[in-house]
């Protein structure tokens, strides 16, 4: 018989983690060990721990990734609207359950189980705990094709946004993608890259075990210093990136930009079985294009080096489409448990889902390559 248990901490999962060998590197217990432990989630940011996990004879069999969230910054896909229309109505929208991994907005597993089944009970006793608890709404974030399949066949709603993902299509070098890219396209990246060279930048490549501490503290002053330039507080802390680099050391690419040798910027990407996760970037100097050349010129190149087929790009920026990156549509899933706001949710996600249709027909229209491609 299953049995579910809800969890406040993953620390009991770090015993179990052949059951989450999986390609997809966010959804490890030690991912979310490291969020702990550096204080990154927890009831001080409002990602509070509430996983899910399905056991049989003391076996388990499945998980879902789940936090009580009393608001909704680092989730990327937005539901302030939602929250509005409660607290107008005199009704309270935080506390919700999220299932997402925080601050990364990137498509992947969000179910585990060992059957079918098995996430068909996982989400029952999701819907059950939100109606017991009077809570508003229960959200699974960036859905993979195999887990929104579940949720369509389900009371669940399912919303479709776009993000932009580059695809490694056997590329010899990166002169050979720029070849299948169309005269302009091709021509705004190598401005980009000559504004580089104008300022005698050189760029370091780093992986894998030619990363060491110092290279991290850089980094971590660089991704501070970007959240200050926008007024903001970054989510992730120092003792985060420190776990990242003594547990991950091996799924870690740098790429650094030195001035006249002294370091200038940084981005640090997360590399997956056949892909490479653009995730974080900081900058002490404000260079033009810079960013372009740290966050996509360099992954796309070391996918190139290393055959990765994909690139994944992160959340919005319709500008990757004119440096070689193409839209995709991403998933999210929502329960709400007020059948009145239920109602009007529905409606809003079928107009916005016609929108988003004609905007992602629109943006391949707008491909970067070239029309024979």
């Amino acid at each position: 018989m299953i049995e579910i248990k809800s969890l406040n901490s993953i620390e009991p999962m770090l015993d179990h983690m052949a059951f989450f060998s999986h390609d997809y590197p966010f959804i490890s217990p030690l991912f979310f060990y490291g969020l702990e432990v550096s204080g990154s989630v927890g009831e001080k940011t409002g990602w509070i721990p509430f996983y899910l996990a399905a056991f049989e004879n003391n076996e388990l069999k499945g998980f879902i990734p789940l936090f009580i969230k009393s608001h909704s910054y680092g989730e990327y896909v937005f539901d302030w609207a939602w929250a509005d229309a409660f607290e107008r109505h005199g009704l309270r929208y935080y506390p919700k359950l999220l299932s997402a991994i925080p601050f990364t907005p990137i498509s992947g597993p969000r179910i585990l189980a060992s059957d079918e089944e098995v996430k068909k009970i996982l989400l029952k006793s999701l819907e059950k705990i939100l109606i017991d608890n009077n809570l508003s709404s229960g959200h699974f974030l960036f859905l993979n094709d195999e887990d929104k399949s579940i949720f369509e066949d389900s009371s669940w709603m399912v919303r479709q946004g776009v993000q932009f993902r580059w695809e490694n299509r056997g590329y010899e070098n990166f002169n050979h993608f720029l070849s299948h890219l169309s005269y302009s396209k091709r021509k705004k990246i190598r401005q980009d890259r000559k504004k580089i060279n104008e300022f005698n930048i050189k760029i370091e490549k780093k992986y894998f075990e030619s990363i060491n501490k110092s290279d991290i503290n850089f980094f971590y002053q660089c991704y501070c210093q970007t959240y200050r330039e926008h007024n903001s507080r970054p989510y992730l802390t120092r003792q985060f990136f420190d776990f990242l680099f003594e547990h991950f050391n091996e799924k870690l690419f740098m790429a650094i930009a030195k001035l006249n040798g002294e370091n200038i910027a940084a981005s640090l990407s997360i590399i997956g079985l056949d892909r490479l996760y653009g995730r974080y970037w900081g900058a002490l100097k404000h260079i033009p294009s810079l960013h372009f050349e740290l966050c996509y010129y360099q992954g796309q190149e070391f996918c190139i080096e290393k055959k990765l087929k994909y690139f994944e790009g992160g959340a919005q920026g319709e500008h990757k489409l004119s440096r070689g990156f193409e839209p995709i549509n991403t998933y999210s899933s929502h329960f709400i448990t007020q059948n009145k706001f239920k109602e009007a949710i529905m409606q809003f996600l079928n107009e916005e889902r016609n929108y988003m249709d004609i905007y992602s027909e629109n943006l391949h229209l707008r491909s970067p390559f070239k029309k024979s491609i």
